[in-house]
């Protein structure tokens, strides 16, 4: 029963995900993590980018935009099992499944699978 809430919550976040705007997710982003933290999430130093893509005055390279799209998605996953606040502390926590890194910060390595595992973990309450 537990395998398939998480399944179901993974598709939910998944699904979110891929419906949603690049404008949109960083909007998102930026409002809960600071304009800075987003650009830093996407792999730029100057953090205005981050606002003319919410105002869709422009589009996030291709790698930035997995970036940030991965960041929307394990946080809309995290979210569904606990809550808003929840999920942005764990996103920017250190966590033992990522050697002590934030999974904003490992997420920014492109190290999406990492996250997404250690995210799992977490679901599964095993830390």
């Amino acid at each position: 029963m537990q395998i398939q809430r998480e399944a179901a919550a993974e598709a939910r976040a998944h699904r979110d995900t891929a419906r949603q705007t690049i404008a949109d997710i960083a909007r998102f982003l930026q409002d809960n993590f600071s304009q800075r933290v987003t650009a830093h999430i996407a792999g730029i130093t100057d953090a205005k980018q981050v606002g003319k893509w919410c105002q869709e005055l422009s589009t996030p390279r291709f790698e930035s935009e997995v970036r940030l799209r991965t960041a929307y998605q394990v946080f809309q996953l995290i979210q569904q099992a606990e809550n808003c606040h929840t999920a942005r502390a764990w996103m920017i926590g250190m966590n033992p499944q990522l050697e002590d890194d934030a999974p904003l910060q490992a997420i920014a390595e492109d190290r999406f699978k990492d996250v997404m595992a250690a995210a799992r973990v977490y679901l599964q309450g095993d830390l």
